[in-house]
């Protein structure tokens, strides 16, 4: 399965907005934490995970996330590409990223949130756990 992004929907009225997501199904998530980047020049690159899977969420601001989809996670290639992805809480969107990919973040306005949920426990994700570092690939900003 490759990434999949989730559109939201938001509705505004004399009472504030609601932003919601009726087609995303909750059922595999077992964790979540949020991410509030100190500065928008820091990247957070490059960390994998072979299995466990992943939903990102903006709930303020925007990021740029870039994917990676790692070919052999003992030895990935230094020539594999990232895609860029923009997440932005003014347009709801969840993105659902397999196992298999490795990501760079950054927070492209001051103050951004963004919700990490996964499918693995912290003892599971530990044991998934991949870090290349920050300058084996170009992010895409």
């Amino acid at each position: 399965m490759a990434h999949f992004i989730y559109e939201g929907l938001k509705h505004t009225d004399e009472r504030g907005t609601v932003k919601f997501f009726n087609s995303l199904n909750m059922a595999e998530i077992v964790r979540m934490y949020e991410i509030s980047p100190s500065s928008t020049n820091l990247v957070r690159a490059w960390q994998g995970h072979q299995f466990e899977k992943k939903w990102f969420y903006c709930s303020e601001g925007s990021f740029i996330i870039n994917i990676l989809k790692i070919d052999d996670f003992t030895n990935p290639s230094p020539l594999l590409v990232p895609e860029k992805i923009v997440l932005d809480s003014s347009k709801p969107s969840f993105l659902e990223l397999p196992g298999g990919y490795a990501t760079g973040i950054k927070a492209t306005a001051e103050n951004s949130k963004l919700t990490v949920f996964s499918d693995y426990s912290l003892d599971e994700s530990k044991n998934d756990d991949y870090r290349f570092s920050d300058d084996k690939w170009a992010f895409i900003n």
